[in-house]
């Protein structure tokens, strides 16, 4: 028990940890993504998806989960930072800070990371705990959470912000995809040029999709 202890604890299997967090929430960045593309259909889609996924009974469990990945992914990151910092503080200023072998994507990790926080509580806070509008479609009465979209996105630096911090979060993961896969042990020669190609794709997918997300709904709500 002591030796799983000491293991548990050591850098690489925060780093394996830390890794398989993020791939967990890439897939729901994914996954979330889709769901807002229903706005797209009409009010109708859009608010039928919504009412069927907030009224499953899984969903209270399926959310703890997730901020259960996502406080993990954050705890990990900071003591992996201060551990590496802790270990070599000369070669990461120069390497971090003279920009010399690293990307845009992976010497900002911190800053976009940051970004991505502080939109997650402002998106929760300003949609999830937003006004309460209702649409009734079949007899069934239900949030109507394409109105309240439509209007949050009215505001001209809503979207502006919206679409900052989802430029962050492409950024973030463009790099943060292609280190998951090393920190698990993929890396070979064979498969890395492929790695990189996926995580940039993804990382320009992520901030595209979702950033088409409120210019939609800000031109919507200008017909």
């Amino acid at each position: 028990m002591s030796y799983l202890l000491k293991y548990v604890k050591t850098s690489i299997v925060k780093k394996q940890l830390m890794a398989v967090t993020g791939l967990l929430l890439s897939g729901f960045l994914l996954t979330h993504m889709a769901g807002n593309c229903l706005i797209y259909a009409g009010p109708e889609h859009f608010n039928t998806y919504a009412h069927k996924l907030i009224t499953n009974p899984f969903i209270y469990v399926a959310e703890a989960i997730l901020v259960l990945i996502f406080v993990s992914h954050i705890i990990l990151a900071i003591l992996v930072t201060l551990e590496n910092r802790a270990a070599r503080p000369d070669q990461y200023y120069v390497r971090v800070h003279s920009g010399r072998g690293a990307t845009l994507a992976s010497s900002t990790m911190a800053i976009s990371g940051i970004i991505i926080l502080a939109f997650l509580v402002w998106h929760i806070l300003s949609l999830k705990f937003g006004a309460h509008y209702e649409a009734t479609y079949n007899g069934v009465v239900m949030r109507d959470l394409y109105k309240l979209v439509i209007e949050f996105f009215q505001v001209e630096w809503h979207v502006g912000l919206y679409i900052v911090a989802m430029l962050a979060a492409g950024l973030h993961v463009t790099h943060a995809f292609w280190s998951a896969f090393q920190s698990i042990g993929v890396n070979h020669p064979k498969y890395n040029c492929t790695i990189r190609f996926i995580s940039r794709a993804y990382g320009i997918i992520v901030a595209l999709g979702y950033s088409a997300f409120p210019i939609y709904c800000y031109l919507q709500g200008g017909n």
